[in-house]
């Protein structure tokens, strides 16, 4: 939300589609009666006239389809997240060959890698965001190949079906292969 004001007076053609719900997943809830999209809008509202306002849009959930699909036309997908989990959006995002700037956090390090499948923001910074931003969008030839690259690493290394399921099975095989000494003893 930090990083609106600029992006959209420097990309005056630009349209910011923004997915997701306002209810807390895995953050500190915000002050009663409030949302953290509400206070964010407060933050940045006055620094943003009403015709680069109306290029902001608020979509909500999607159905995954929609998600899919917006991912797939998008010239840029912006992913920041605090340090906590990875989304699975991310993932998928990677799959659909999505040029993608995300926040450099641990977990989105751990399937991204800045300059090859994908650019690495400070998280904090909204001009570095915006700085990417244009990197990529003056930069046809970059968003494809960081684009095919991050797909290419989700199909290696991510794939259901042939890498992350046969793993998991393996894993239950061999600790279901697994004997243990009884524990023998009190157990207070």
């Amino acid at each position: 939300m930090r990083a609106l004001p600029r992006m959209l007076a420097e990309r005056p053609k630009a349209h910011v589609v923004i997915l997701g719900g306002e209810d807390v997943s895995y953050s500190a809830r915000p002050p009663e009666g409030k949302t953290w999209k509400q206070i964010f809008i407060d933050e940045v509202r006055g620094s943003i006239s009403d015709a680069d306002w109306a290029r902001v849009h608020f979509m909500g959930r999607v159905p995954y389809d929609t998600f899919l699909s917006m991912i797939q036309v998008s010239r840029v997908h912006v992913y920041l997240t605090y340090p906590f989990v990875l989304s699975w959006s991310l993932l998928e995002s990677m799959s659909a060959g999505a040029a993608i700037i995300a926040g450099s956090t641990d977990p989105v390090t751990e399937v991204m890698d800045d300059g090859k499948t994908g650019l690495l923001v400070n998280f904090f910074d909204p001009d570095e965001i915006v700085d990417r931003v244009n990197e990529f969008m003056h930069d046809t030839a970059l968003r494809q190949a960081l684009g095919q690259a991050a797909r290419r690493e989700v199909i290696e290394n991510y794939d259901l079906r042939s890498i992350c399921l046969p793993r998991l099975l393996d894993w239950v095989d061999s600790v279901a292969q697994c004997s243990f000494a009884p524990v023998v003893g009190s157990l207070r």
